[in-house]
This record gives structure tokens, sequence and C-alpha cells, in this order.
């Protein structure tokens, strides 16, 4: 099972107790991905175009719940027109009297990615989208996403309106506000994962760098001191140069700091890097 279908298991299941929720919810799914109207033989109907049995399941239980609309039982006119009263054109966006409270629009949000939204795995990339077929509705979600501070933007691909996420943080507060907890925990441990991975290969990085850094710089100084000892002489170093190159000569491989503490009297890292810089200078000026 992807990760898109682990969420919306997991928000299939959700079912807040309060009924001006529920209809937020349903109102949500009935917009992005539901129907009402009257069949061949004239009967009333309402059903909801989706291959996902939770969101199918979770329209028809908020159905019950809020309407107390069985759809095992014909629907009457009064029902319907009733219905069709709360819910309005599903071509328009949600009536925002269901979305005053803040608890409403988590609920719609819930329904809005039940029913169209899906989520990338997050092991390969952070992506949130919902595809919309109305810019209006597309606006509304992008409304309501950003009035819990998260950032949501609109592009258009094709003919449909697609808000999405790209940040995994606000990815994860999304899946916060539609309560989707579980789905939350296991983005996050992927996430910490993930920053652990680069904070890694950046430092390893950083070292083979260093390293690498380090290791031409002494490659050349020695080159240097032994140009200097077959063209120059040794003996005609200043005493202090002299010592400084012989004892890079021995220990080819330490850093400066060590080096210093073999010279008589011990020198600090700095004055080392120094001679080793009056002894390139002299073999420069030796080559020329």
């Amino acid at each position: 099972m992807s990760f898109s279908s682990q969420v919306k298991e997991e928000l299939g299941k959700q079912m807040n107790s309060a009924r001006h929720c529920q209809m937020a919810e349903l109102a949500a799914i009935m917009h992005f991905c539901g129907q009402y109207g009257r069949d061949t033989a004239g009967n009333y109907t309402i059903g909801f175009l989706s291959e996902n049995e939770a969101v199918v399941r979770k329209g028809f239980t908020l159905l019950k719940k809020t309407y107390n609309i069985n759809v095992d039982v014909p629907i009457n006119r009064d029902e319907m027109e009733a219905f069709m009263g709360k819910i309005g054109d599903l071509s328009e966006p949600v009536d925002p009297v269901l979305l005053k409270n803040a608890c409403c629009r988590r609920a719609f949000l819930r329904g809005a990615f039940l029913s169209v939204g899906s989520i990338s795995d997050p092991s390969k990339q952070y992506h949130m989208e919902f595809v919309c077929t109305e810019e209006g509705k597309a606006l509304q979600l992008q409304e309501m996403i950003q009035s819990f501070d998260i950032e949501a933007k609109i592009v258009l691909r094709k003919k449909y309106f697609v808000v999405y996420l790209k940040e995994g943080s606000g990815i994860v507060d999304l899946l916060n506000v539609c309560e989707a907890h579980v789905a939350l925990m296991e983005l996050e441990n992927l996430r910490i994962l993930k920053e652990m991975r680069n904070s890694i290969n950046r430092r390893v990085n950083c070292e083979t760098a260093n390293i690498s850094k380090t290791v031409s710089a002494a490659t050349r100084q020695i080159e240097d001191i032994i140009y200097l000892r077959d063209h120059y002489g040794f003996q005609n170093l200043p005493d202090a140069l002299r010592e400084m190159a012989e004892v890079r000569l021995e220990y080819p491989d330490a850093p400066l700091k060590e080096l210093g503490q073999y010279l008589d009297p011990p020198v600090g890292k700095s004055g080392v890097n120094h001679r080793l810089r009056k002894l390139s200078e002299i073999a420069d000026r030796t080559r020329f």
C-alpha cells in the first residue's frame, strides 16, 4: 500500500463527534467527488465518484450520521431537497457558513484530501497535492490550508487546478491539522533519518575535502623542500627554515600542529605555517 493510501485509510477512520464538523467533511467530499440527482427511473440518488473505498465508505457513513440518509432506503423528495439546500451547487465552493470554526476547517481539509488529495512517498520526495476541477474550489482549499499558517500554492496542470505543498514541514503540519497522526509520525521519522543522512554526508564530504586539501598542501611542501635540498642546499637556509625543512621531510604525514612540537624550541601552528610558506617562496624563486 502506498503512503498516500495509508493516509487515506487513517483519515477514513477518523470520525468527529460534532455534527457541524461532520457536515463540513461531508460537504468537502460531495463538492470534490460527489454527485446527486435522479436516475433514469426518476429515483433520487446520491453517490461518490472515487476508486478509493475509504472515501466512499466515509461518505456514506457521514450521510447517515448528518442527514439520516440510508443508501439502502429510497430517498424521498423532502430529504433530497433538504440535503441539496445544505450542500449547495456541487460546481461551486463549499458554503463558507459550514467552515466558520477551525474544527470544521480541519474536517473540510480531511474530506478534501480523502477525495482529491495525494502525497508522494516521503522517502523519495516531499510533495502533497489536491487536484481540483474548478478554480474556485482550488482557491477555497488554498485559503483553508493557509488559515492554519501553512503555505500552499496553485498551479494549472492541463485542465486542472492543483493545490500543492512542497515543504516537508508544511506537509507534516497539514497532516496534523487533518489528524492523521500515525502517518505524521511515520513522515517525521523518515524526515529525521533523511536529515541525519544528509548531515552525515555533508560532514563526510567536508572532512574528505579538508583531508584532500591537507594532503595536497603537504605534498606541495615536500616537493618544494626536496627541490631546495637538491638545487639550493639546506646549508644556505636560515637555521629556523633548515630545521623546518628537515622536520617536514622526516614527518611527511604530520599535521602542522604536530610538526611544531618537533622543533626546538616548539612552535605553534601559525609559526609552522609561516616557515613552510617561506620555504615555498624560496623554492619558487630558485626555480626561476
